[in-house]
């Protein structure tokens, strides 16, 4: 319905007076006439005089309407004549549709009582709109205008289409505006991202959530995230110095990952899967039968130029154990086999020491605007410490964070902690467990709190709540954060087991 766009019909004449001066003196005689000049948005009062570079035109308020200027203090008129002879000229121009915001335009077009669009989702150069069914009618339009105001800023509009139904839990989208393009670059914290938004998720108005809790890491922390993305969460920890285990079962979200791990410079400290979450931790949390093979991730990120780039995750339907043999990439570097991996790794461990960082600051139930930010709102989060650092983890051993950011499930997925760790070989405290999930306003934390724990099968103790955004009326995504508890993931040795048979 973009033809419903008459931009003609915006036009604005304003029939004003102007004062001709001679240019030497229009500093002065703006400070006199302070008020009573044009006083609007993006209109300069002071402009050229169309029949002499030696004068400039004063445009004068709208509420100047007598040539006599009767309206201006005769004070102020009187210290103007002792400068220079006044010359009250007719001046006209016209405030077109360029000039007028996007939502004065949307407000004149869409009917009486309809809710103008007053935002919309910024993902590089991509505007994301929700349309609802009252406006459907007027999308094009809607998009058009949003497009006009906002080029070249934004490049293109697109609209979510029906109700998200892949596994993925990616939107489908119809493009209503400019380029037909959904490849995009966003920037965070410091961070490059690289998407296509049509093929992978990304929600940028979790910026805020996403700083919060890479704050709470430590250089040198182990983390496993089972729901990784294209890395809003990997990425910024491996800046940080972490060693992260990234797991996504999206194929394309994976290849978004190692391309952005290599952006950012820090490919040698992100291990990159694309599994089924349950399948991912499991294998990672394996110990190795020889007790000296570490669990191979589906991609060992290696520093290949960006030219070369490639994916070498295995699909879903294969096995997440890599290969033992060492495979050439495309422009034939070699990626090192698990053999290989672990024997630079264990040259590297002898001295790491495993911390966890407390969390027990947070209340039980903090509200988003009481994170503590530096004054300076930081843009980077933290020093970038990537570099040459070796990828050196025993996750079996150790491992701080598990990040379960998929809030709509991810509840469901943390029976998969449970009897992960074997107390042979765990060394240090238990790790911080960060599960994301809704809660409606019918729900208590109590409620969330006890499905947590069912699904567990153990008590949670000193669960700590963070409210990150509201997400509909009447819902809310939450943080839930807590120590895994050791009665839901020690794996009893086989010693153990044998005197708890002869005890029964």
């Amino acid at each position: 319905m973009v033809e419903m766009l008459d931009e003609k019909k915006f036009d604005v004449e304003l029939n004003l007076l102007a004062l001709r001066i001679p240019r030497e003196h229009c500093k002065l005689a703006t400070r006199v006439l302070n008020g009573y000049l044009l006083d609007k948005p993006r209109v300069k009062p002071v402009t050229e005089d169309p029949t002499s570079d030696k004068n400039r035109y004063m445009i004068l308020s709208e509420k100047i309407q007598n040539p006599d200027l009767s309206e201006i203090p005769i004070s102020k008129v009187d210290k103007l004549k002792e400068l220079f002879e006044i010359q009250v000229v007719p001046y006209s121009f016209t405030l077109g549709y360029s000039y007028w915001s996007a939502d004065h335009i949307l407000k004149q077009i869409l009917p009486t009582g309809v809710e103008v669009p007053s935002s919309f989702e910024t993902i590089g150069h991509i505007a994301h709109l929700n349309i609802n069914d009252e406006l459907l009618p007027y999308k094009d339009v809607i998009a058009k205008v949003i497009y006009d105001k906002n080029y070249p800023r934004i490049k293109t509009i697109v609209n979510k289409v029906g109700a998200i139904s892949n596994e993925f839990r990616v939107p489908k989208f119809e493009i209503l505006a400019g380029d037909d393009n959904l490849v995009t670059e966003v920037k965070q914290y410091g961070a490059v991202f690289k998407l296509d938004y049509g093929l992978v998720y990304w929600n940028s108005r979790l910026e805020h959530e996403h700083i919060r809790l890479i704050s709470k890491f430590q250089a040198g922390d182990i983390v496993c995230d089972m729901f990784a993305g294209i890395g809003p969460f990997a990425i910024p920890a491996a800046q940080k110095g972490c060693r992260v285990y990234a797991n996504d079962l999206n194929p394309d979200s994976i290849r978004y990952l190692e391309i952005n791990a290599k952006i950012n410079k820090v490919a040698n400290l992100v291990r990159a899967y694309n599994s089924d979450a349950r399948k991912f931790i499991s294998s990672v949390m394996e110990v190795p039968s020889n007790k000296v093979d570490s669990p191979e991730s589906n991609t060992a990120i290696s520093n290949t130029s960006d030219k070369g780039m490639q994916s070498t995750s295995q699909k879903e339907s294969g096995s997440i154990e890599g290969s033992m043999e060492e495979i050439p990439d495309k422009n034939g570097a070699r990626c090192e086999s698990n053999e290989q991996l672990k024997a630079k790794e264990d040259a590297n461990s002898a001295a790491v020491k495993r911390r966890s960082e407390n969390l027990s600051e947070e209340s039980k139930s903090a509200d988003c605007t009481d994170i503590c930010m530096p004054e300076r709102k930081k843009r980077v989060l933290n020093k970038h410490v990537g570099g040459s650092q070796p990828f050196v983890a025993k996750p079996w051993e150790h491992i701080d964070h598990v990040i379960m950011n998929l809030p709509a499930s991810a509840l469901e997925f943390l029976d998969a902690l449970g009897g992960l760790i074997d107390k042979k070989h765990w060394k240090g405290s238990l790790p911080w467990i960060h599960c994301y999930c809704f809660m409606r306003s019918t729900e208590t934390e109590d409620l969330i709190k006890a499905k947590a724990e069912a699904a567990l099968g153990a008590s949670i103790r000193d669960p700590v709540f963070y409210r990150v955004r509201d997400v509909a009326p009447n819902k809310a995504m939450y943080c839930l954060s807590f120590r895994l508890p050791e009665e839901a993931c020690i794996a009893a040795n086989d010693d153990d087991k044998d005197k708890n048979a002869l005890g029964d």
